[in-house]
C-alpha cells in the first residue's frame, strides 16, 4: 500500500494529455508517411532520402540529452518543464509547415540542403517541447498507480490524434491536392494540422502543475548525474529496449504504406471498400465530385473495379486499416492502469511484446488477396500491443524514482532525455535501415516500387522483420528487474523521504 499518495483531477489529467495529442500530428506524420513523402513527393532518391532521416533524427538524438541538462536545472515561477512547451509552440507550428512545403523550381542541391535544414529543425524543436514534456509526467505525482492512470489519459490521447493522422492525412492530401498537386496538397494539410497543435500545447500549459522537486541538498552536477545512470541497471535494459521499440515504429510505418500500395491486390482492396459503401463511378473529365462529408474528407474511391492503378483505393484502404487499429488502441489502453494495478506493469509490457512478436509473423502469412485478413491483424496486433504504450512511459519515471532511491539524487529531465536519445535514434535507424535493408536486398527503385523483388521485400519487412525485432524489445524487458513490489517499496521510501525534507522548502 503506497503512503503519501498525490491524486490528479481529470481535468489536469486530459490538460497533461493534450501535448502528446499534439506531438502526434509530427510523430506519425514521420513515422507514417515521412519516408515516402521525400521519395514520391518531393522527389529524392531513396538513398539519399535516408540519409536525410538519419542525420536529421540522429541530431535529435543528441539533442535530447542537451535539452535534459538544461530543463533539470530551468527555475521558473511555472516550474522546470512547462516554460519548454509554452516557448516552443509558435516555433513548433511555423516549421512543421516548413518540413511538409516543396520549393518549385529549385535544383537538386538546393532541394536536399533545403529538406535537411528544415527536418533538423523540426526535429530539435520536437526536443525541445517533447523531452520536458514527458518529464513532466515524473514530477506531477509520485504515486505510481496515478502515474500509470495519467499516461492512459495520455496515450488514449495521442491514439485518438493518432486516428486522425493516420485516418485523414492521406486522403485530405489527396483532396487539397485536386486542381493542384500533391505537394500544395501537403502544406495545405500541416497548414491545417499545425492549427491544431497550437490550441493543444497551450492547454496543457494552463492545465498542470510540477509537484514533486529534487532533494533541497542536491547541487547541479552533470557528471554525477550522468556517472549514476551508467550504474543503473533499468535504466540500460530500458535505453536499449526504446531504442530497438522505435526503430519498430518508424519501420512498420514506411513498410506498411508500400505493402498497401503494391502487394496489397486493389481489386480485392476495391472490392472491401465498396462493402462499406466508400465506391462511386468514376468521375468524367473535368466533373466536380459531388457533396458530402466522407467525399469531402476524400473518403470515396472513384473508377471500376479493372482500372485502380491511379486511384487513391490504397490511401483509403491503408487509411481505414490505421483508424481501426488505432480504435482498437484506444480502448484496450483504457484497460491498461487496471493490468498494471494487478498485474504490474513489468508483466504487462512482457506479455504484450510477446504476443505482437507472434501477431507480426503471422502478418507475413497473408496473401494480397485477403483485405479481410489484413485489418483483423490490425485489431489483433494492436489488442497485443496497446496495453504496453502508456505503461512503457511510467515505467521511465520509475527509472528515475530508482535512481533517486539508490543514489539519492532527483534527475527526471536527464533520464527522460536520454531515454529519448535512444527513442529518436530508433526512429532514425527504423526509417533508415527500412530503406537501405529494401535497396540493398530488394533492388528497390524509388522510380519503379512495383518491381516483383521490390513487392516481396516490403512483404517481408512488414512482417518477418517487425517480428523479430517485437521478440528482442521482449528479451530486454524480461531483464528489466523493476517488477509491481519493488517500484511500491520504492515509491513508499521516497515518499518518506520527501515528508521529512518537506519543511526545508517552507
Amino acid at each position: 500500500m503506497q503512503i503519501g499518495l498525490q491524486r490528479l483531477s481529470i481535468k489536469e489529467k486530459i490538460g497533461y494529455s493534450c501535448a502528446d495529442a499534439a506531438a502526434n500530428f509530427v510523430f506519425m506524420t514521420m513515422i507514417n508517411f515521412q519516408t515516402n513523402f521525400y521519395t514520391d513527393v518531393f522527389g529524392l532518391a531513396a538513398g539519399t532520402a535516408a540519409t536525410i532521416l538519419l542525420a536529421a533524427r540522429l541530431w535529435d538524438a543528441v539533442a535530447d540529452p542537451i535539452v535534459g541538462v538544461l530543463a533539470d536545472r530551468t527555475k521558473t515561477r511555472w516550474g522546470k518543464f512547462r516554460p519548454w512547451i509554452l516557448f516552443t509552440t509558435l516555433p513548433w507550428c511555423i516549421v512543421m509547415i516548413l518540413a511538409y512545403t516543396t520549393p518549385k523550381g529549385w535544383s537538386v542541391s538546393s532541394m536536399i540542403a533545403y529538406a535537411t535544414i528544415t527536418n533538423i529543425m523540426l526535429m530539435s524543436i520536437y526536443s525541445m517541447n517533447n523531452m520536458p514534456y514527458s518529464a513532466l509526467g515524473g514530477v506531477m505525482t509520485g504515486d505510481v498507480n496515478e502515474r500509470a492512470k495519467l499516461n492512459s489519459y495520455r496515450f488514449v490521447a495521442v491514439n485518438a490524434a493518432q486516428f486522425i493522422v493516420g485516418g485523414f492525412t492521406l486522403p485530405l492530401v489527396a483532396k487539397f491536392a485536386v486542381g493542384h498537386d500533391k505537394q500544395y496538397g501537403w502544406q495545405m494539410t500541416m497548414i491545417l494540422w499545425s492549427g491544431l497543435c497550437l490550441i493543444l500545447f497551450l492547454i496543457t500549459f494552463f492545465t498542470t502543475r510540477e509537484r514533486i522537486q529534487p532533494p533541497p541538498q542536491q547541487k547541479s552536477d552533470v557528471q554525477k548525474d550522468f556517472a549514476a545512470l551508467l550504474k543503473n541497471s533499468p535504466w540500460m535494459a530500458m535505453f536499449a529496449m526504446t531504442l530497438i521499440h522505435f526503430c519498430i515504429l518508424s519501420f512498420r510505418g514506411a513498410a506498411w504504406y508500400n505493402y498497401f500500395h503494391y502487394y496489397a491486390d486493389k481489386a480485392s482492396m476495391f472490392d472491401w471498400l465498396q462493402s462499406l459503401h466508400l465506391t462511386a463511378p468514376a468521375l468524367a473529365p473535368g466533373a466536380a465530385a459531388p457533396g458530402g462529408t466522407i467525399e469531402t474528407l476524400g473518403y470515396i474511391v472513384h473508377g471500376v473495379r479493372s482500372n485502380l492503378a491511379s486511384s487513391n483505393v490504397a490511401d483509403v484502404f491503408n487509411s481505414i486499416f490505421n483508424m481501426i487499429g488505432t480504435a482498437t488502441t484506444i480502448l484496450v489502453i483504457l484497460l491498461s492502469a487496471g493490468f498494471a494495478k494487478r498485474f504490474g506493469k513489468k508483466a504487462v509490457a512482457v506479455t504484450g511484446f510477446g504476443l505482437a512478436t507472434i501477431a507480426s509473423a503471422v502478418f507475413y502469412l497473408l496473401n494480397p488477396t485477403n483485405a479481410g485478413g489484413m485489418m483483423a491483424m490490425s485489431i489483433i496486433i494492436s489488442v497485443c500491443y496497446a496495453p504496453t504504450i502508456p505503461l512503457l512511459w511510467a515505467m521511465f519515471a520509475d527509472v528515475a524514482d530508482y535512481s533517486e532511491w539508490k543514489t539519492g539524487r532527483r534527475f527526471t529531465g536527464i533520464v527522460f532525455a536520454t531515454i529519448g536519445f535512444a527513442l529518436k535514434a530508433g526512429l532514425a535507424l527504423g526509417s533508415s535501415s527500412f530503406l537501405w535493408i529494401m535497396g540493398g536486398l530488394f533492388a528497390y527503385d524509388s522510380k519503379q516500387p512495383d518491381l516483383p523483388q521490390a513487392v516481396h521485400g516490403f512483404r517481408v519487412c512488414s512482417g518477418i522483420v517487425i517480428s523479430i525485432l517485437f521478440g528482442i524489445c521482449t528479451l530486454l524487458l524480461i531483464s528489466y528487474k523493476l517488477n509491481k513490489r519493488a517500484t511500491i517499496e520504492i515509491a513508499d521510501e521516497l515518499a518518506e523521504r520527501r515528508k521529512q525534507y518537506a519543511p526545508a522548502r517552507q
